[in-house]
């Protein structure tokens, strides 16, 4: 079901410094989701989004308020999206909000970081290389190399071969491109030989980055959503995070430091960062962040 809304604000200020993403603003064109991850976090209470996965609010008026509110930046800084759902989820070939919203930010000159898990992003291909005469960058999130795999994990969002072919045409064009690789789920992809694909992956199709986490967050609606799904695609897994977790928010894989180890060793080897570049609004330049 989609309904529409109207936003107040549009662009939120990252408080904190960025240290991943390099963020400066943050925003969100649509509410809810419709990949389904079984993991995503933005199903947690805290985010008071009643129908997560049933119910995507389009915020109809947003590229009026984004035009709005980037006239009266003084301070220019990347802008994120993809943070609490995917700008490029099946609705968005109709609606084509983000492609709107990227236009907006190509002509005034604003940097940007896409988070997706999908090819569509494709469609704002011509869109991207205008913005990265300041600063484009798209994160690709995948935490498995295996198609199947990930279809059970993420089943409304395109296949990860699909990703990985798209961020080679991303690359291609310039585009600063890489992997958002989290999360590893505990049990289920913390495996040496998980990592090892997906490093190669990125290396085969033109990442210039990896940004890790090996682990997951946890909490109240998100977990039992996640339990709920284990119990029927994993059994018997649940019982190992209650087991080893309890109600721990941050879940780490037992082996993250053997994973780490490998990850960098590999990423070393295929010359592929383990950080992405940032827009540094000062001088206007980017610079590297390993």
């Amino acid at each position: 079901m989609i309904k529409e809304i109207q936003a107040k604000v549009l662009l939120s200020r990252v408080k904190q410094p960025d240290t991943w993403f390099g963020l400066k603003y943050n925003m969100n064109l649509y509410r809810g989701c419709q990949h389904r991850c079984i993991y995503c976090d933005s199903r947690s209470e805290c985010y008071r989004i009643a129908n997560f996965d049933g119910e995507i609010l389009v915020k109809v008026n947003a590229i009026e308020l984004l035009r709005k509110e980037l006239a009266a930046k003084r301070v220019k800084g990347t802008i994120g999206t993809g943070s609490m759902n995917d700008p490029y989820m099946p609705l968005e070939k109709n609606q084509n909000l983000t492609g709107r919203a990227l236009a907006v930010i190509a002509e005034f000159r604003f940097p940007v970081h896409v988070v997706t898990k999908s090819d569509l992003v494709l469609k704002d291909l011509d869109t991207l290389c205008r913005i990265n005469q300041v600063f484009a960058a798209v994160s690709f999130t995948i935490t498995t190399a295996d198609d199947a795999l990930a279809k059970k994990l993420e089943p409304g969002a395109p296949l990860v071969s699909k990703r990985f072919e798209a961020m080679r045409t991303l690359a291609e064009h310039g585009i600063h491109t890489g992997i958002t690789m989290m999360p590893i789920l505990p049990f289920i992809e913390d495996t040496e030989e998980n990592i090892a694909q997906i490093v190669r992956q990125a290396h085969q199709h033109g990442a210039a980055y990896i940004i890790p986490w090996f682990g997951m967050s946890l909490r109240d609606k998100q977990r039992a959503y996640y339990y709920a799904r284990l119990e029927k695609l994993f059994p018997g897994t649940k019982e190992k995070y209650q087991k080893r977790f309890g109600d721990q928010y941050h879940c780490p894989a037992g082996n993250a430091k053997r994973l780490a180890r490998v990850f960098n060793e590999l990423c070393a080897q295929y010359g592929i960062a383990t950080g992405m570049k940032r827009y540094a609004p000062e001088s206007g330049t980017q610079l590297s962040l390993f």
